[in-house]
């Protein structure tokens, strides 16, 4: 799909026509609250100041969705039509994907390889797959007697609040948006402070696909305003939420303190890859490197913690410190770039202190440093990070959000899945065995939403992704994410 240079498309980044209002009831307006003013971090340019959303503004955009709602334009819609409007909608997206990509490479850092062929392809197939599904979502006739009927429906629940997060915007937003959409609901969408723009596009495509007003708004702003607007907001039905444990517990609050609208959290993780003694330690450990510092290592999936057996862990340090000189950073704007910028100097300057305290309580640093990496002059970059560690050790428990690997050894099965369950997190984990017994008892036993098996990120929109213990109970991919967005009704009727 590339046919341009890095330097066309640095060209192209400089004509590009950023949206800076919110979007409400099908048109744009402006926030009431302090703008928002982002930075790219590939260079430190100042980008477009966007308009932000005050409590009021929020108010405003639920109000235009309850309207939509109940008016049924699109709620009272026939399953088929819906769908038949997403999968437009996923034209849409896959018709501007080179310019969605290129906005996401300009606002968070991503390498456009990899907002191109990875995340808007995940984003175009997730649309068409709810899109498809829409009217293959069957009630239920439950078997009664003869004199009597039962009927198990499935209705929209309303107004969705969506916040989502910047790591990979528009694939967090098409999980939360898609199944929402596709049953029927009227969805706000607070997308990440620094990842709007690509939100706001987003929004523009929906709306020319045929989504009617109001069934999409868009309220960019910061957390603690237009996020906690929504959450504490009585007509807001349901808010489904990606991002960190700290701020998901506060929706919980909040929706404790205003009306009790479902929240579904999925909060983080610190993904433990254990290799067992008979697994192919070159291709476990390269993968598990590659899956931590993919991304930059913003993910919440990110394999951070590799588990070895101690007679192992100097050569797996060793392949993951090959791996990382291997991978370094460079311009995002270039078509060979696997490895971009940090999203922001707050996230960099967090990742150092990270690294800088491992160091000064003895982690063995085995490949990278404290020190910010020059890519591009004035942007964001740090090199990948592998240290040996102790299991309880801060970098070994803590989600860094960064592309520092931590190498742990332990000394039999069982001390394996004590350290690689004993954190707060239980979101992913991998697992590398021949073994099938092994694979079987050991999987079983690992405390995650989601367990790989000799592969590492791998699964498709059929399965459920998320989290137990601290990293959350949402799921999102699939059609149990449906479940979240939908009022399980029972009408009983009494037969002549």
């Amino acid at each position: 799909m590339f046919t341009a240079t890095g330097d066309d498309w640095a060209e192209r980044a400089a004509t590009l026509r950023l949206r800076t209002q919110m979007f409400v009831d099908g048109a744009w307006i402006e926030g009431s609250a302090e703008p928002l003013s982002p930075i790219s971090p590939r260079d430190g340019r100042k980008l477009p100041v966007i308009s932000a959303a005050s409590a009021a503004d929020v108010d405003r955009a639920v109000r235009s969705a309850r309207r939509a709602f109940e008016s049924g334009t699109w709620s009272r819609l026939a399953p088929r039509e819906r769908g038949q409007l997403l999968i437009a909608f996923a034209q849409k997206i896959h018709d501007n994907a080179e310019e969605l990509a290129l906005t996401i490479s300009l606002e968070m850092g991503k390498p456009l390889r990899e907002a191109l062929q990875t995340e808007l392809r995940a984003v175009v197939n997730c649309f068409r797959w709810y899109g498809e599904a829409a009217d293959k979502i069957l009630d239920e006739l439950p078997v009664t007697a003869p004199n009597s009927l039962a009927l198990v429906t499935r209705e929209p629940a309303g107004v969705v609040a969506a916040v989502v997060p910047w790591n990979f915007p528009l694939t967090m937003t098409a999980w939360k948006l898609a199944p929402a959409l596709a049953v029927g609901n009227s969805v706000i969408l607070k997308p990440a402070e620094h990842t709007t723009f690509s939100a706001l596009r987003l929004a523009e495509l929906a709306h020319e696909a045929g989504i009617p007003a109001g069934v999409l708004n868009v309220t960019p702003g910061a957390g603690d305003i237009a996020g906690r607007a929504l959450g504490e907001h009585r007509d807001v039905d349901i808010v489904t939420f990606t991002g960190s444990p700290e701020v998901g517990r506060r929706f919980l609050g909040y929706s404790a303190a205003s009306n009790g609208k479902r929240v579904w959290p999925e909060l983080g993780g610190k993904t433990a890859s254990l290799v067992l003694p008979d697994a192919d330690l070159e291709r476990a450990v390269r993968a598990t490197a590659d899956g931590c510092f993919y991304n930059q290592g913003q993910m919440c999936t990110a394999s951070s913690r590799l588990l070895v057996p101690r007679a192992q862990r100097d050569r797996a340090l060793e392949i993951a410190a090959d791996v990382a000189r291997e991978t370094l950073p460079a311009d995002p704007f270039s078509i060979t770039t696997s490895m971009g910028a940090i999203v922001s100097e707050k996230q960099l300057a967090s990742i150092a202190g990270f690294v800088q305290r491992a160091e000064a309580t003895g982690a063995e640093l085995a490949a990278g440093s404290t020190e910010r990496f020059t890519a591009v002059d004035g942007g964001s970059y740090f090199a990948p990070v592998v240290v040996g560690v102790t299991p309880d050790h801060e970098v070994a428990q803590r989600e860094i959000f960064g592309p520092v690997l931590s190498v742990i050894a332990y000394d039999d099965v069982e001390d394996a899945l004590a350290i690689a369950n004993g954190t707060e997190y239980g979101l992913a984990a991998a697992l590398w065995s021949t073994d099938l017994n092994a694979v079987h008892s050991v999987s079983r036993r690992l405390r995650a939403g989601v367990v790989w098996v000799n592969c590492f990120e791998e699964g498709d929109m059929t399965i459920p992704f998320g989290g137990v213990k601290g990293s959350g109970f949402g799921r999102d991919k699939s059609l149990h994410a449906i479940d979240k967005f939908t009022d399980m009704k029972t009408t009983w009727i009494e037969l002549a």
